[in-house]
């Protein structure tokens, strides 16, 4: 019984403070159910015939937007942004502008929720991608009045799509200062896309401008944004090394620890301005800043001491190398192979091979070829002879650079059977030789008064599509003799063909 009289009392309180029947129509869960419901419906409409009765209701608004409109109501809910973001996607990919101008007036003047600031961002790039900059720039202006408070979310968005355009890019001081007004504060991420775009554009006085800007805003600059200035800086191709080592010293001042790629940046870009005394200045540098160069940094650097010919400075950084630990590449051998080849030291270049095979570094047909031009150059032919043999015995592919130093040296040491079979050789592979040393083996050939081979290798550069030089025609005309009668059918072939082959 006190139970009971304790449920009444308590039946008794909720009938006089509690609202009853609770309404299951105003419990959030079932708001969103509606709104789940009403796009499921808005996008079947989509799919459907418009009646005429909805073709009625709003004569001045979009279909898309009406529809919307429609299927939210039936469920006596409000469109959601994502709602509005899903019908400017749809109108942006179906190249729906025009429509899209009316969705915004009506999020602008008939709706209170705050607009989402991704959407007009993402509707930003929307309008650059269709080319439509002007629509980008007047959005951007217009994001206060769709109740959202703009950040640098929106101004990267719109600096990012200007910096695409070496004339868009030209509408960006003007935007900086409408932010400000916008009370927009550009972050580290907006200089950033600036400095990267200037960069690209190779506009690197102007990417200082702005890292000084950056610097005087109190922002820290990262070792990314100075890699790349100082990259672009190495790639200019006006500028002089003074200037360049000018700008690496400028760097240091502001604090930048340059890494293994931003040394390697500055002595690829020294190397190819054949300073290697600044080049090599670098590298020791490198070592007083603790940074072990690698061996691409030691390889250009060596390329370019022996490229001035300082060899016995070559010798020095080939060994300082070794001791480091570091292991050459094929690269590196090629390129103290050339030094040796310079000097006239065949035979060492010759037993660094054997030392590249036992540290396991195979040698390739550039390392060859290197060896069989300083073999012609000594004029070397039996031995040019078994070092290609040797080629072929380890399967390194023969190339047209190897038949054209063996063919060379082969004529100009008057073996020319020997050069013609190594010429039948590279026709065979589908080679096409220049013309030049065509003109020489047809030329030789006459001289020795081969003049049938000389048409048989003619003809064959009639297949190959190569135009013979004047002194072709002259060789075959003063050496024919009397067996002109035999080959002025060919000759004369050869001249009305001449006339469809290229200059």
């Amino acid at each position: 019984m006190v139970r009971s009289s304790h449920l009444k009392r308590a039946n008794l309180y909720l009938r006089k403070h509690r609202r009853w029947p609770l309404s299951p129509y105003k419990a959030k869960w079932h708001q969103t159910w509606n709104q789940q419901q009403a796009m499921q419906n808005f996008k079947q409409s989509l799919t459907t015939p418009q009646t005429q009765q909805q073709e009625q209701m709003n004569p001045n608004q979009p279909r898309i937007l009406s529809s919307l409109l429609h299927s939210f109501s039936i469920y006596n809910c409000e469109p959601t942004p994502e709602a509005y973001r899903f019908v400017i996607k749809t109108l942006a990919e179906s190249s729906q502008f025009c429509q899209i101008s009316s969705v915004l007036e009506h999020l602008e003047q008939n709706e209170n929720f705050e607009m989402p600031e991704y959407i007009l961002a993402d509707l930003i790039k929307k309008y650059a991608d269709a080319n439509k900059i002007q629509d980008s720039i007047k959005l951007f202006h217009r994001i206060p009045k769709f109740r959202c408070v703009p950040s640098v979310y929106s101004l990267n968005t719109l600096l990012s799509v200007l910096c695409r355009n070496k004339e868009w890019i030209k509408i960006v001081p003007h935007i900086l200062l409408k932010s400000q007004v916008m009370n927009i504060r550009m972050e580290r991420s907006s200089f950033r896309i600036l400095i990267d775009a200037l960069c690209k554009m190779n506009k690197v006085g102007h990417a200082m401008k702005i890292l000084n800007c950056m610097i005087n805003d109190g922002f820290w600059v990262d070792g990314r944004i100075c890699s790349l200035i100082l990259l672009s800086f190495c790639e200019q191709k006006d500028l002089s090394s003074v200037e360049l080592m000018g700008f690496f010293e400028e760097m240091q001042k502001l604090g930048f620890c340059f890494g293994m790629v931003d040394y390697s940046n500055v002595i690829r870009s020294l190397v190819k301005r054949e300073k290697s005394f600044d080049a090599l200045g670098i590298l020791n540098q490198m070592k007083l800043d603790g940074i072990k160069p690698d061996i691409v940094c030691y390889t250009m650097v060596m390329s370019s001491v022996i490229a001035e010919e300082n060899y016995v400075k070559a010798d020095e950084l080939f060994d300082e190398l070794l001791v480091l630990g570091l292991v050459p590449d094929v690269y590196t051998y090629n390129v103290y192979i050339n030094g040796l080849c310079k000097q006239n030291k065949v035979e060492a270049g010759i037993k660094m091979i054997a030392c590249m095979e036992e540290l396991g570094c195979k040698p390739e047909v550039i390392t060859y070829n290197t060896l069989l031009q300083a073999l012609c150059k000594v004029g070397e032919l039996n031995r040019l002879r078994e070092l290609l043999k040797e080629m072929k015995f380890k399967g390194i592919v023969l190339n047209l650079k190897t038949y054209s130093i063996m063919i060379d040296c082969l004529i100009s040491k008057g073996e020319i059977i020997e050069a013609y079979d190594l010429f039948e050789e590279v026709l065979d592979k589908d080679f096409c030789p220049p013309s030049s040393m065509f003109d020489e083996t047809i030329c030789r050939l006459c001289h020795r008064g081969l003049v049938c081979k000389a048409i048989e290798l003619l003809k064959k550069m009639a297949d190959k599509n190569v135009s013979p030089g004047l002194r072709v025609w002259e060789a075959l005309l003063l050496n024919s003799g009397s067996k002109l009668d035999f080959v002025d059918t060919s000759l004369i072939g050869f001249v009305n063909q001449s006339s469809n082959w290229p200059c």
